[in-house]
């Protein structure tokens, strides 16, 4: 049984509860979304896997999961980085969101987002059960196609993105 942990809307603990009752009940948890970027400025993708219990099939950012009671987002993402995409990096968190969307079989995604990024020059060892395939694509691009074809994205990738370009703008990385 896996666990989410509950939080406010300041990201203090409330508790803990099993994922599925959490994303039955729309209740608000802690999760993380990683974005590791190449020397060319692109940030890699994957697409999730055909089984997984929602968005299945979708374009998302690098990789994202919760963090587990007493684990903090960066070392839940440290964690999951080599369990989702086969490697692993330094991490910079850069900001946070709170976002509320259902996705589809009565569920509903209510997550305090912390967002990181690493970057990385190689290629990932998918996991079969989180991952069908991944790309290099520049953020530019990506925001040009998620106009076009919102359809092809996770909820979460549609709202972080535009925020993680803000933050790379008003910081002047070009990654």
């Amino acid at each position: 049984m896996e666990e989410v942990v509950l939080v406010d809307r300041n990201d203090a603990p409330l508790g803990t509860m099993e994922k599925m009752e959490a994303h039955l009940r729309g209740e608000l948890h802690r999760a993380f979304s990683v974005f590791v970027f190449n020397s060319k400025g692109e940030t890699m993708l994957q697409r999730r896997a055909a089984g997984k219990y929602h968005s299945p099939g979708l374009w998302t950012n690098t990789c994202c999961s919760h963090p587990r009671p007493g684990e903090s987002p960066i070392e839940a993402a440290m964690r999951r980085m080599p369990e989702e995409m086969g490697f692993s990096v330094p991490l910079q968190p850069v900001f946070t969101f709170i976002y509320k969307a259902e996705v589809g079989q009565g569920l509903t995604e209510h997550e305090f987002d912390h967002v990181m990024i690493g970057s990385f020059e190689g290629e990932p060892l998918l996991n079969p059960e989180e991952a069908d395939e991944w790309k290099w694509m520049h953020p530019d691009a990506i925001a040009l196609d998620m106009e076009q074809h919102p359809e092809n994205y996770t909820v979460w990738f549609r709202i972080a993105l535009p925020e993680l370009r803000k933050y790379l703008a008003t910081q002047k990385i070009n990654p």
